[in-house]
């Protein structure tokens, strides 16, 4: 068995391992001679009492009555009958065993030496796989063979268990682990439980009914080694379980949104949404768009729940009418609609203080929705109407942004962008609309201003060579208005792209296509 288990060891001084390994191994030799001698003199009573009974209840009055005409009587053959009965009831009633002492303590009986043997190696296993390296037994046991009533031993499993209590790299304690993973071990449960219920206090109020964590939390009675028991404190391991990780979620990007404000408000650099988000325009952020943010969570999440009752809005319904004097695509709101009101109660799910899901148990209407009306046009669209959404006037790089820069000198605002674009190219308009304005304005050279219908919408186009279009005219989208040129304030051909909404100006490529 153990040259199986260990790797063969160089011909120098025996280690004290060793040392008792070879003690108990002589022990053992001697053990089992004595054992073989033992058992083969009551393996042949045991054989000589059988085969004598079966042939004395076969032939015992032929016997008697042989016996009858001798000297010997009825008396000795009464004698050795009552004899090999004893035998016979001995070797029914009897059996040997082994006696097995460590260090003068007797252990118990067990049936048999092997059996002793087995239990070890099962006891080493077993301390190995706890310890995480291979584990000797270092007692040194002593055999005797003994006669005990049949049956009365003890079981190789309570051996085992004795002797697994005697391993000191091991003991008994209570191990913490989340979704497997082992984060320590205690000699009190009590202890851990405590520590448990502090990470969740920060989450409970008096509105709480139940808390829990998120991950598989559990704390088992086991056998583990003793350098685990003391590898972290009861702090180290809370501090280890509130400890912050980072995480991932996603933002739904809403009305007014930049992506420098987002990232301001998760506590991210701008640098580090662009990384989590490498395919996003960041000047170009769209209602009801999908952006990752980086999350901070603990190690450990607390999940709470708590059954409120709240007012909650009821949403209206909208009904549509057609207008025939209105053009396909456009609407309008002729009777605004009104949300109801409802009162309702519900089991709200938190993680880590954060709402996650609601689950609704009741809900009273206390004011009903009013409809809303709202017209929409049927009149085949002309050309020139604006379509809603912006095209690029001409296509080049960006040489000025819009916003502050500093500029001849001096520092100020830009009210558009700069599109670099050879001199004399085409200038095409953004969408459809009516020239309110082309001539000659100041810095912006020549200049077209295009109104874009009711939405208070206009677009500029600055410093051009020569103006295709004049005041009134109705103009389609990518509808040919005027040239690239180098006219008023400019250091460059280029075209100045200006986008207004009621007279204010707004970053372009938030609306370019």
């Amino acid at each position: 068995m153990d040259d199986i288990l260990r790797a063969p060891q160089s011909r120098t001084a025996p280690s004290p391992k060793q040392a008792v390994r070879a003690k108990r191994n002589g022990s053992v030799a001697a053990a089992r001679r004595i054992q073989q001698k033992v058992g083969s003199a009551i393996q042949f009573l045991s054989a000589v009492a059988a085969e004598t009974g079966r042939v004395a209840r076969r032939t015992s009055w032929h016997v008697a009555m042989r016996l009858e005409g001798h000297r010997f009587g009825r008396l000795p053959f009464l004698v050795i009958s009552l004899s090999l009965g004893a035998i016979l009831a001995f070797s029914l009633l009897y059996q040997t065993a082994c006696e097995v002492s460590l260090d003068g303590e007797v252990l118990g009986v067990i049936q048999s030496q092997d059996d002793f043997e087995a239990v070890v190696d099962r006891v080493e296993t077993r301390a190995s796989k706890v310890l995480g390296y291979a584990y000797q037994f270092e007692y040194t046991p002593t055999y005797k063979q003994v006669i005990v009533p049949k049956g009365e031993y003890v079981s190789a499993a309570a051996f085992e268990t004795d002797l697994f209590r005697r391993v000191g790299e091991v003991m008994q304690a209570y191990v913490l682990t989340v979704d497997g993973e082992f984060i320590g071990a205690s000699e009190s449960r009590e202890e851990l439980e405590s520590m448990l219920s502090a990470i969740q206090e920060q989450y409970v109020d008096e509105d709480v009914t139940s808390v829990g964590f998120l991950q598989d939390v559990r704390i088992t009675h086991q056998y583990t080694s003793t350098d685990k028991l003391q590898e972290r404190t009861l702090s180290d391991m809370q501090a280890m379980l509130t400890a912050n990780t980072n995480g991932a979620t996603t933002y739904i990007v809403v009305s007014g949104d930049t992506l420098t404000g987002i990232a301001y408000r998760n506590n991210m650099s701008l640098k580090e949404i662009m990384e989590l988000n490498p395919n996003i325009n960041a000047h170009n952020l769209s209602i009801g768009q999908t952006i990752i943010i980086r999350e901070v969570i603990p190690f450990l999440s607390v999940t709470t729940t708590k059954t409120l009752t709240y007012e909650d809005a009821i949403p209206f319904d909208t009904q549509y009418v057609d207008n025939h004097n209105m053009y396909q695509g456009d609407s309008r709101v002729v009777k605004a609609g009104v949300k109801g009101k409802a009162v309702v109660t519900a089991d709200v799910t938190y993680v880590n203080g954060k709402q996650t899901e609601s689950t609704i148990l009741s809900s009273q209407t206390i004011l009903e929705p009013t409809t809303q009306i709202v017209e929409v046009g049927t009149a085949p669209r002309p050309k020139t109407a604006p379509t809603g959404s912006f095209k690029w006037p001409v296509y080049g790089s960006i040489t000025s942004r819009y916003g502050y820069r500093s500029i001849f000198g001096s520092y100020s605002f830009h009210s558009g962008i700069d599109i670099a674009a050879p001199y004399g190219t085409t200038i095409r308009a953004s969408d459809g609309g009516t020239v309110t304005y082309a001539g000659y304005k100041g810095s912006y050279g020549y200049l077209v201003i295009i109104s874009h219908g009711s939405s208070g919408k206009q677009t500029y186009y600055a410093h051009c060579s020569k103006l295709l279009v004049s005041t009134g005219t109705k103009v389609y989208q990518g509808q040919a208005i005027a040239r690239v040129g180098l006219s008023g304030r400019t250091t460059g051909s280029h075209l100045h792209f200006e986008v207004r909404i009621n007279g204010s100006t707004v970053n372009p490529l938030s609306y370019l296509k």
